[in-house]
């Protein structure tokens, strides 16, 4: 089995790399948890494996979401 990219991995992919790993990795997922259900799932492990491959890109899209946020609606925000 291929390791799994750490977040400094997924930093260095482009927003349009991160989104389609993000996609593929929930289609994964989701093939995962019909195979639970279906009592089919060689591995329960995976399933928490691809929930925090998930959690990691969403980590690294919102750093990046934040850090295009203009300086003034940042101040704004803590002020109000």
């Amino acid at each position: 089995m291929a390791k799994a990219p750490k977040a400094a991995e997924y930093r260095g992919m482009s927003d349009e790399q991160l989104t389609l790993t993000l996609k593929d990795i929930e289609k994964h997922l989701f093939q995962l948890r019909f195979q639970s259900a279906t009592d089919r799932l060689e591995t329960p492990s995976e399933l928490r494996k691809a929930r925090r491959e998930i959690a990691r890109i969403r980590t690294v899209q919102r750093q990046r979401e934040l850090v295009k946020q203009p300086k003034e609606e940042k101040k704004g925000a803590a002020n109000g």
